[in-house]
């Protein structure tokens, strides 16, 4: 509603006789005095780099530095923004010309901290003229499903190109004198196709009990081996077409001088609790933020003590690797640099709970807590899969997605 004319003309005098007791000064501007909103923030912008002849949406997530995402760690972004292909590639849109192409990016909002920026280009968002298939993008960031590069999807970050691989670089957004966050600017996020491609889909799977038996973890039992093989998703929201799971030895050199049963190998597996509710939370992230809620449960551990903060509840889990073994080493009795295809991997289970919120020092927990516990898989490449997941046939229909009754795995302690 618009102000009459004699308020007008009120307003207008206090403003007046504001500025004639202030000497003439500008009135200082503050934050508002909301509680939520009183605070002070920053940006981070720069500029995308991109080379690369196929074409898409660039997909940037910004992470805290000290919890940065798989393969290096378990971490969510805090944020994402996308700059649409018509913008990053402009009338080359619908070539196949190599670039380099360049746009613009931010992110606002920033508080102090210090992060990176990781993403990639959507490959298969593009509209490119028939230059290449395409098809709708299969990236939405709202459901695990469909929150990760696939095949032929291109890798990004802000790096130091300089190293070998490229180092991450770490953005730091200080404050001023006054407390206020300084904006960071001009900083290069570079895409590459020839380094960077994303070679396969995610390693979405079903799981199964080795063997047979159910799906219940007991304590005192010998525990459980699950039975991970791939499964393809196609025609719907989710399109994953995986074919093998890719292994590798986490450092090739370093397997060189190890003894087999000592080689760390790629894939990862991670056996979590879940919340103890109806649908997909995990417990004590309530609210899915990927940090453990700071009123969370607190467990007893294996000598009663506690320490007083939330925990991470995983289930120790073994990738078994005897099989394995043999498939990654060469002719020459030599380990391989490279990751090798196979169809099914095998997970021993143990009736062992750990808090791993410290991964440098995990705890061991007194019994096992009871409830449901997802299964995760972590690739080298960064990609991830769980169950259970939105394709749970108890879920999906209320997102519009088709249910799969494997995608509603879960292991149970009663």
């Amino acid at each position: 509603m618009s102000l009459s004319s004699s308020w007008k003309k009120s307003l207008g005098g206090v403003l007046a006789a504001s500025l004639l007791v202030t000497g003439c000064e500008s009135p200082e501007v503050v934050p508002t005095a909301d509680g939520q909103q009183n605070i002070h923030s920053a940006r981070i912008e720069g500029t995308l780099v991109v080379q690369a002849r196929t074409r898409g949406n660039a997909v940037v997530f910004l992470y805290d530095a000290d919890r940065p995402p798989p393969p290096q760690g378990t971490g969510r972004p805090l944020a994402f923004t996308v700059v649409p292909a018509e913008q990053l590639f402009g009338p080359a849109l619908t070539t196949d010309a190599p670039g380099p192409f360049t746009a613009p990016f931010a992110f606002s909002l920033v508080g102090k901290g210090r992060y990176t920026i990781r993403g990639f280009i959507d490959v298969d968002s593009c509209r490119n003229g028939g230059v290449q298939p395409c098809h709708a993008s299969d990236f939405n960031p709202w459901y695990g499903v469909t929150s990760e590069p696939n095949a032929g999807d291109i890798g990004g970050g802000v790096v130091d190109l300089t190293t070998t691989p490229p180092r991450p670089i770490t953005l730091e957004i200080t404050e001023d004198k006054d407390g206020r966050p300084q904006a960071l600017t001009n900083v290069t996020m570079s895409f590459s196709q020839a380094t960077a491609q994303v070679p396969v889909d995610r390693p979405a799977f079903q799981a199964t009990i080795h063997m047979g038996g159910d799906a219940t973890i007991t304590p005192g039992s010998q525990g459980k081996v699950l039975r991970l093989t791939p499964q393809s998703f196609e025609g719907g929201a989710v399109d994953q077409r995986p074919k093998a799971f890719m292994v590798s030895y986490v450092d090739p050199a370093k397997a060189a001088q190890q003894e087999e049963k000592q080689r760390e190998v790629w894939p990862r597996v991670v056996v979590r609790k879940l919340a103890n509710v109806p649908g997909l939370l995990e417990d004590n992230d309530l609210d899915r933020n990927g940090v453990l809620d700071a009123n969370g449960t607190d467990y007893p551990r294996a000598d009663g003590s506690r320490d007083g903060q939330p925990d991470l509840v995983v289930l120790h889990s073994t990738l078994l690797t005897d099989s394995l073994i043999p498939l990654l080493t060469d002719a020459e009795g030599k380990p391989r640099t490279t990751p090798v295809p196979v169809q099914e991997l095998f997970v021993a289970v143990s009736p062992v709970a750990i808090d791993a919120k410290n991964p440098a020092a995990p705890a061991v927990l007194e019994g096992l807590p009871k409830g449901r516990y997802s299964v995760v898989l972590i690739q080298s490449t960064g990609q991830t899969w769980r169950v259970p997941n939105e394709l749970s046939p108890a879920i999906a229909p209320s997102l519009g997605m088709q249910g799969v009754e494997s995608q509603a795995f879960v292991l149970e302690v009663p």
